[in-house]
């Protein structure tokens, strides 16, 4: 009796545990129910699927140079963690998730246990914005490419790496059911209460970093305006540090942990205070505008200076060309340069209205209404997979 095929999913972020939930999901709709089992490691929306994560992925969400060098031991041991697991599982393919450091060592130790296991990465580092050499890298790595932004196949493939975009996870996200006013309900906003939407980061160092300048902006804020809700959605890789946080705050927020209330966060806000990353996207999709911002530490600081190759670092502002959403960004993010930008926002809807249309019309060259990332990702590994005979 054949056994079923054996997938190992590899994460260390929340973004990366979504994706990895969403794969699963789609290989076991494309494979049949039992036909297919899933080993690796990832968080609470993986482990909804049936992986079992041998360790907490919380600590290897990490960001910083400095970071990077003091977590480096941590690192070290779970990655060995994950290629023992993979010894022992014996997968038909290993597919690695985002998290460019920690799974491009896993990937190198798979690859040296067993060199007929497929490696196939999971989004791309961004080479288009910065170290291009990391291209060559990862072509010598793994055996294929699943890419979220249009742009990277070219990057990849002339170093040799057959490359697939599979479609950005952020310009697909649905907020057909999403409802403004159910969110109002919940925290007991009035219908014309103004909102404004407090996002910072599912990284612990953007915690570190972003929740002191955010709390001095939202008071600067409150202050004028006492009508206004603060709703602070928070991942959960996070929210014990931001629980800690929000406890001294002079007006705590509205703390959000449900995944269903934090689209419908998106639809009722008036206005969203964003640490750049997917969610700027999926705020822009949901027509929320919005201020970003950005601080990381003094050593990463001088380091992406140089190697940065964009004068932006949100998507759909680089697709754009221009600052349609007001970039904060290191010595610039603070509390009051982000309550004056939030402040204009709140007070004139002209200027909302137009950085919607702006924000939509950027999103559309962003490619929006492409594939479904996880059906076409499914496609990819199924290909490999069909290559295995499970014995």
């Amino acid at each position: 009796m054949s056994r079923p095929y054996k997938v190992m999913l590899v994460a260390a972020e929340a973004s990366g545990d979504v994706l990895g939930a969403g794969l699963a999901r789609a290989l076991k709709a494309r494979l049949g129910a039992g036909k297919v089992v899933f080993v690796g490691v990832g968080g609470e929306a993986m482990a909804d699927e049936g992986v079992e994560s041998p360790f907490d992925i919380s600590d290897l969400s990490i960001l910083g140079a400095l970071e990077g060098v003091l977590a480096y031991p941590r690192v070290m041991k779970r990655v060995a963690e994950t290629a023992a697991l993979a010894a022992r599982e014996k997968p038909d393919v290993a597919v690695l998730i985002d998290s460019w450091g920690f799974t491009l060592r896993v990937a190198k130790a798979l690859r040296a246990a067993d060199p007929s296991l497929p490696l196939i990465k999971y989004v791309a580092p961004q080479v288009w914005a910065s170290r291009p050499g990391r291209a060559r890298v990862l072509a010598r790595a793994v055996d294929h490419l699943l890419a979220i932004h249009a742009v990277d196949a070219a990057y990849f493939e002339r170093e040799g790496l057959p490359t697939t975009f599979v479609g950005n996870p952020a310009m697909t996200r649905d907020f057909g059911r999403a409802d403004g006013s159910r969110l109002r309900q919940a925290i007991g906003a009035a219908p014309d209460d103004p909102i404004l939407l407090v996002l910072p980061g599912s990284r612990p160092s953007e915690i570190k970093h972003l929740m002191a300048p955010f709390e001095e902006a939202v008071n600067l804020l409150k202050a004028n305006r006492p009508r206004l809700q603060i709703v602070l959605p928070v991942a959960g890789t996070v929210a014990d540090r931001v629980k800690t946080a929000i406890a001294t705050w002079r007006w705590p927020p509205h703390l959000i942990e449900d995944e269903g209330l934090k689209f419908d966060a998106m639809k009722a806000a008036t206005l969203a205070l964003a640490c750049s990353g997917t969610v700027t996207t999926e705020l822009a999709l949901a027509g929320c505008p919005m201020v970003v911002a950005y601080k990381v530490g003094a050593v990463t600081a001088f380091v992406v200076r140089i190697v940065i190759r964009t004068p932006y670092v949100t998507l759909f502002n680089i697709a754009a060309g221009s600052a349609v959403a007001p970039e904060f960004i290191q010595e610039n993010c603070t509390a009051e340069k982000l309550a004056k930008a939030l402040a204009a926002r709140l007070d004139e809807a002209a200027l909302r209205e137009r950085q919607i249309a702006d924000q939509t019309a950027a999103l559309a060259k962003m490619g929006r209404g492409g594939p479904d990332l996880s059906e076409k990702a499914a496609e990819v590994v199924a290909r490999f997979l069909a290559k295995k005979t499970p014995a």
